[in-house]
Order: structure tokens, then C-alpha cells, then sequence
């Protein structure tokens, strides 16, 4: 294949956005859009880049940050794991490196959240250190270029791709071809329908000719996707509500919710046991069950939430009746917390009630 470096810088330096973290060698910032862009896209993780940049301007201010302030600031944004590492990573940074974001791959390596992909982004586009990268946008490009049927989830296949990553890399311009190589497959080889006929690969592109681009790349493993059944109980007194945080490794670690039910499927909890959960967490034994929504269905990336919201009244909550475990917080400061995007949409479409 001639000159592909020159034919995908050319296409770049033309077609690429604009994007703040291009415009900057600043190893925090570029690390910030790293960790956010992941499962996400651009429009979603621009604004939270922004307020993060903005909130804490250097790694040492995200450190010092309280972990209940940066999952509320990452509320809607997903995979909140992100966001655990983010902190604990900031906080290595702190400790280990001196405040001092390191300088070579290894080291970056090293930080909480951070593996190969991000750890080669980082290197080049900060330090233009050689290191390729892979990420989703890069397999596929690849795999239609060269029309390579092994799948991308495989250890060959990881091996394979990173190996002709490396090969294709240019040395001299590390961080640019990284950029280009990226942007490429995220804007004109597209996952659905790319336009063939306008790229600059077409005469090259293997899958193209053999009519493989809707094939490729291949995967061998099919994500299942759980059905969990949760029923959520607002138990309140008119100022005051119940809240728990979730502490366990599991989807919205960090974050608070409403006391939980979670039931078998097709099986939901009779009034009579959500009533009585009710009153053994809050202490009180005059639990009035006022209404419960319809269903609400929440679709995360591995499982399929159905979700009922049950309203509650109760007389004056006390923090020193209730559960351990549990909370008693001013209704009004549920803003000021960080909890699941299905709580707040929800929240935000229905009054308290009582």
C-alpha cells in the first residue's frame, strides 16, 4: 500500500474536528477526554470534560476532591467505575509521582483505569512517545483494510492487530498518526454504512472488494444481556426521605439510591412485604403505601432493568430509628448527591407525593 501515513495524514489535517484536547499536550487533560470518551460519544462527554477542566484544573485539585462531589459531577455520564478510577488514579498521581502527571509509558501504565490503549494515547499525544494505539475505531479500520477475519476479542487477534498497529505507526509524528488513525475509523469508517465510494482506501480496501464491510471486524463472543427486576421505595415524611449508598462491585457503585427491592423475575414483592421492608429500615411501624408507577424499563450496556418506583408516607423519619445502612437526608438535598440517570429523570418527571 502506498504512502498510507501521507494518505491518512492528508485525510485528517482535512476531516477532523475540533476538539479542546487536541489543542494541548497537557497529560491531564488529554487523560480526562480519554477516560470519558470511553462507551461514549464526543457530544455526551464534551460538556463533562469541560465542567471537570473547569471544577479542578489540575490533577492535584481532582485528588483532593471529596469522591461524593465527582460521582454527582458524573451523574448521566455512565460507567461509573470510570469515575472511581479517575479519583483513585488522580490520587496515585499525587502520592507517587509528585503531583506530576509521569512522562513514559510504563508509568502510565501503572494507573488505576488506565490499560494499553490509553496508556499509548496518552504517551503520544502528550509526549509523542512511539507507542500505537487500538481501540474499537482502529480494529475496524484495520479489519476492512486488510481484510483480517480473525476476531478482535481473541488473544491471536489482539496480538495480530497490535502488531500491525505498531508496524504501521509513524515514529516521527506518533501522536498525529494516533489522532488520524482514530478519528478515521469514528468518522469515515463508521460502524453502519460508511461512505466506500469517498475514502481514500477504497482502491486498497479488501473488505470493500470482497464485499465483507458489513462482516467486518469479526467478533467471537455475544454479549448477554441480564434482566434484573428492581422496585425502589421513596419513603418520606414531606421534608425528609431515605437514601442508601451502593457500596458494593456492581452497577452504580458510589452512587446513592432509594432503598431496593431486587425480585426474581416475573415474580414481584406483594404491598404487604414492600410495606414491611419499609418500616424495618426506617424504624417506624406507621408506613402508609400511597401509590406505585408503572414499570420503567432502563437499558445498560450488559443488562435490562425493569424498574417500579413505590411512594411511601411515613410520620417524622430519624436518623437514629433507621437501619445502619440507610440514610435520612432533606429532599431538598437529593440534587446535591450523586444517583443513577434512571432516578434522576425519574425524579425529575414526578413531585414528591404524600
Amino acid at each position: 500500500m502506498k504512502d498510507f501515513n501521507g494518505v491518512l495524514r492528508n485525510w485528517y489535517l482535512k476531516s477532523r474536528r475540533e476538539l479542546p484536547w487536541r489543542e494541548t499536550t497537557d497529560p491531564y487533560r488529554i487523560w480526562l477526554s480519554e477516560i470519558m470518551l470511553q462507551q461514549t460519544r464526543v457530544e455526551q462527554g464534551l460538556p463533562y470534560w469541560v465542567l471537570f477542566t473547569d471544577t479542578f484544573p489540575t490533577v492535584s485539585d481532582l485528588a483532593k476532591a471529596p469522591e461524593e462531589q465527582i460521582m454527582r459531577m458524573w451523574q448521566g455520564l455512565g460507567y461509573y467505575s470510570r469515575a472511581r478510577n479517575l479519583h483513585t488514579a488522580a490520587k496515585q498521581i499525587a502520592s507517587d509521582f509528585n503531583h506530576q502527571f509521569p512522562s513514559n509509558y510504563k508509568d502510565i501504565r501503572s494507573l488505576k483505569g488506565i490499560g494499553d490503549y490509553t496508556a499509548a494515547a496518552i504517551a503520544s499525544f502528550a509526549f509523542k512517545l512511539p507507542h500505537a494505539v487500538v481501540d474499537g475505531n482502529v480494529y475496524r479500520f484495520l479489519s476492512r483494510l486488510y481484510g483480517i477475519e480473525t476476531p478482535i476479542d481473541s488473544t491471536k487477534g489482539k496480538k495480530d492487530f497490535a502488531d500491525l498497529a505498531e508496524k504501521l505507526l509513524d515514529k516521527k509524528e506518533p501522536g498525529l498518526h494516533n489522532q488520524a488513525i482514530m478519528e478515521f475509523g469514528a468518522m469515515q469508517c463508521k460502524p453502519a454504512n460508511p461512505d466506500c465510494i469517498a475514502c481514500p482506501f477504497a482502491f486498497d480496501c479488501v473488505a470493500l472488494k470482497n464485499k465483507q464491510v458489513n462482516v467486518l471486524p469479526v467478533k467471537s463472543k455475544k454479549t448477554k444481556v441480564r434482566d434484573r427486576h428492581f422496585h425502589f421505595i421513596i419513603l418520606h415524611d414531606g421534608s425528609k426521605t431515605v437514601v442508601q449508598k451502593r457500596v458494593s462491585k456492581d452497577i452504580w457503585q458510589g452512587l446513592y439510591q432509594f432503598p431496593l427491592i431486587e425480585s426474581p423475575a416475573k415474580k414481584e414483592p406483594e404491598p404487604s412485604e414492600v410495606v414491611s421492608f419499609a418500616s424495618e429500615i426506617a424504624g417506624i411501624a406507621d408506613i402508609l403505601l400511597i401509590k406505585k408507577s408503572q414499570q420503567i424499563k432502563h437499558l445498560l450496556s450488559h443488562q435490562t432493568l425493569h424498574c417500579h418506583f413505590w411512594w411511601m408516607s411515613a410520620p417524622k423519619l430519624n436518623q437514629k430509628k433507621a437501619a445502619s445502612s440507610y440514610e435520612i437526608i432533606s429532599i431538598n438535598h437529593l440534587d446535591n448527591i450523586g444517583m443513577p440517570q434512571l432516578i434522576v429523570k425519574y425524579l425529575s418527571e414526578n413531585d414528591f407525593i404524600g
